[in-house]
């Protein structure tokens, strides 16, 4: 069972049903879905502590991970960018874009498997997945326990938060997991309508909201709070990636099929689909209307939709009501 540890208020209070009165219906059940954690779940093995957060948070920032030592995690991630980069495929270590888009971070406690196509069953696994990867960080462990054991600072946190054995593989790995954890969307003007604030979003939202959960089909793999079944799903992109099937090649779906992405802080998270294929919030909603290309492997959920400009741009309205205000995240002070 994993160990939980209470969000910020400002992240989490317990949401209180309210009816909504677009078009005088109630959509109680469906708000009840959405209902907002109040605790971050972290492994028994490598339980929440302030300390090992900012350990790992350091870590997340340091170029030092990388082998040239000139990109970290925060490079892919950037908390200004909802923890993605604005462009298609950041730019990894040998300079070049990377063909797959950097998945957030955000609430990623809650998701697994990781990565577009799920090969990292857990947090840990992802971290060591990027650093060690000759395209993007280009880490070898080896050198960079090295690196980390020659700084006092680091050397000194890990004895102390691993007094067995200090800076190993495995450590650096918990700590920058227990950081990536604690990374968590903030409270948006949809969760102020969850509980309860009926003027919190539109009504064009509202009819967005709607058609979310019902017409557009959307919520069949856009579920729960950070809207995602953390399952894959081919959508019909064109792409000759075969995402899932490339670890599950006995699944006719899995051909072509990537991680259904959560939807939180979606404006500043721009381009989306997993090769960043769509520039804005109207082009993927566009797709979506078109139904994608016909192959077998395509999920039976994706069908043409027949949206009129108005649930058009009540969608996208609704889509919008899922960023937080922005936050600066403190960047942190690296030891010498």
């Amino acid at each position: 069972m994993p160990l939980l540890r209470k969000i910020a208020p400002v992240l989490a209070a317990g949401f209180a049903l309210a009816s909504i009165n677009a078009h005088s219906q109630d959509y109680s059940d469906q708000k009840q879905s959405y209902k907002r954690p109040d605790l971050i779940p972290f492994p028994e093995e490598a339980p929440y502590s302030p300390q090992l957060a900012t350990l790992g948070k350091m870590l997340f920032f340091d170029p030092r991970l990388s082998g040239k030592q000139n990109i970290s995690c925060a490079s892919c991630h950037n908390p200004s960018f909802g923890f993605e980069v604005p462009v298609a495929g950041a730019i990894g270590a040998t300079n070049k874009p990377l063909p797959r888009k950097a998945p957030t971070v955000l609430n990623a406690a809650w998701i697994s498997p990781l990565f577009w196509d799920g090969r990292a069953p857990n947090l840990e696994l992802q971290a060591m997945g990027p650093i060690t990867a000759e395209g993007e960080m280009d880490g070898k462990f080896p050198q960079i326990i090295g690196r980390l054991k020659g700084i006092p600072e680091y050397n000194t946190s890990f004895k102390k938060l691993f007094p067995m054995d200090g800076v190993t593989q495995d450590n650096i790995l918990t700590a920058i997991a227990t950081y990536e954890r604690s990374v968590v969307a903030g409270s948006a003007p949809f969760d102020r309508w969850i509980e309860g604030d009926d003027v919190a979003i539109s009504p064009a939202a509202q009819r967005g909201f709607a058609l979310f959960n019902g017409k557009a089909g959307c919520a069949g793999c856009h579920t729960g709070w950070n809207f995602t079944d953390s399952q894959f799903h081919d959508i019909g992109i064109p792409t000759k990636d075969v995402g899932r099937a490339a670890f599950a090649p006995d699944d006719p779906l899995a051909q072509y099929a990537f991680k259904t992405p959560g939807l939180r802080n979606l404006t500043y998270r721009a381009p989306f689909g997993h090769a960043g294929q769509f520039a804005d919030l109207d082009a993927i909603i566009t797709f979506y209307e078109s139904g994608g290309i016909p192959r077998p492997s395509k999920s039976p959920l994706m069908k043409p939709l027949s949206l009129s400009a108005e649930e058009h741009s009540d969608l996208i309205a609704f889509l919008r009501t899922l960023t937080a205000e922005q936050t600066q995240t403190a960047l942190p002070n690296l030891p010498n």
